[in-house]
């Protein structure tokens, strides 16, 4: 429409009908009438025509541009009532093929289905290894990563995992961030943390030069995601790589670091001089030495630090233990993605507006994965969006097109999870 490039339908495009539970299956053109869209920026009541998995216009309903008439036949139309319209969430470290393990086998998390994901409204995710990089490696990772794309999620991968040397299935990390292109960099690396494998400066560094030197050659995002545990250490390795070496400082991209309020404090600093800082949104009880993830976003931008260097992910399916003296676990708990949406509610409560909010879990991981048609609502974009309720649930889910939830309901579900 309009000077926007021709629609042209492809296989797996998908829209949505009153059948649409019972087939899963329909194919078409989808037009969302009277939503309130968040871009993330808040831009009132649209219209969008929805076409080959993106957006292929936007506007007032009144300006919607004339149609072909073998187009216009197949249009299904939602009228969204006034619902906030916003990018699908992005929730850029997940155990897709479950995590856990430190308290024996038993522990070890079962993967992660498709509608714990699209119930909570995330669109993208990005997986990775924890602690056990054993009895899960890097091939159970990437065959996760594709069965949710068969499934209709769009999902990406890191390199690695927490030790080193990394597992890997070319035989190099470079050759993985190059050649398999659902990995666009190296992760979760543990440092500063009593279960990491207690990499040198050196090793840190060579790793981070292979993953920036993977990102210029593929023009993926080549990022260093960095898991930081409670050691006394905390980002010291990543200053000295600033100041030491001459690897662009988005490179290292430090996650938890809302784990304790000391680590917050140093990752806010690290954030001014360019380096992109991960808040997990882990439950925090009363009196703990750390930061809920919404509050920590509240003291991130009020701080003054760049708002576009901070994210909220959720490491769901990943274990989320306490250990005691000895490093031993003494409870655990599971991370699941719907603690996005609650960290989102949670700062509403706070009375922070919805487009200050949503940039740390939609525009700014687009921007520093490199998705770049991912993370915002105009025409161009991926069709990744959704309409939130009035609590800040999920309503509808679309996906590149396609309705997973409707009216909070899944009408899509992963291959395992109707037996």
């Amino acid at each position: 429409p309009g000077n926007r490039r021709p629609f042209h339908p492809r296989p797996g495009s998908c829209g949505y009908s009153d059948c649409a539970a019972a087939s899963g299956n329909l194919r078409g053109v989808l037009l969302l009438r009277n939503a309130d869209v968040f871009s993330p920026r808040a831009l009132g009541l649209q219209s969008l025509l929805i076409g080959g998995g993106t957006v292929l216009w936007m506007g007032s309903g009144r300006d919607l541009p004339a149609l072909p008439a073998a187009l216009a036949a197949g249009v299904t139309e939602i009228d969204l009532a006034g619902l906030r319209l916003i990018p699908g969430l992005i929730d850029g470290h997940v155990h897709v093929t479950g995590g856990g393990g430190e308290a024996g086998f038993k522990t070890r998390v079962p993967a992660v289905a498709l509608t714990r994901f699209t119930l909570a409204g995330v669109t993208t995710v990005v997986g990775l290894l924890g602690t056990d990089d054993v009895t899960r490696g890097p091939r159970d990772l990437l065959a996760q990563i594709y069965a949710l794309r068969e499934e209709g999620l769009n999902a990406f991968g890191y390199a690695g995992g927490y030790h080193v040397p990394l597992a890997t299935l070319t035989g190099s990390v470079r050759g993985d961030l190059v050649l398999l292109e659902p990995l666009l960099g190296i992760g979760e690396l543990a440092i500063s943390d009593h279960r990491s494998s207690q990499p040198t400066f050196d090793e840190i560094l060579r790793l981070a030069a292979d993953a920036h030197v993977s990102g210029l050659m593929t023009g993926k995002a080549g990022v260093l995601h960095l898991h930081l545990g409670d050691g006394s250490r905390g980002l010291d390795f990543v200053r000295r790589a600033l100041s030491e070496s001459e690897i662009p400082a988005r490179v290292f991209n430090p996650t938890h670091v809302n784990r304790s309020k000391a680590l917050f404090d140093e990752a806010v600093a690290l954030a001014g001089n360019g380096c992109y800082i991960d808040l997990t949104a882990f439950p925090v009880e009363d009196g703990e030495d750390a930061w809920s993830a919404a509050e920590g976003l509240q003291r991130y931008l009020a701080s003054g630090a760049p708002a576009d260097r901070v994210t909220i992910s959720s490491d769901a399916g990943g274990c989320l233990p306490c250990f005691d003296a000895e490093g031993r676990v003494s409870s655990m708990n599971v991370g699941h993605s719907g603690a996005l949406l609650e960290t989102l509610r949670a700062l509403a409560d706070g009375g922070m507006p919805l487009e200050t909010a949503l940039p740390a879990f939609t525009a700014n991981p687009a921007r520093l994965l490199r998705l770049a048609r991912k993370g915002r609502v105009e025409a161009g974009a991926d069709a990744d969006l959704v309409a939130l309720d009035a609590t800040g649930g999920a309503h509808t889910v679309i996906i590149r097109g396609e309705i997973h939830v409707r009216e909070g309901r899944a009408v899509r579900r992963g291959t395992f999870e109707n037996r």
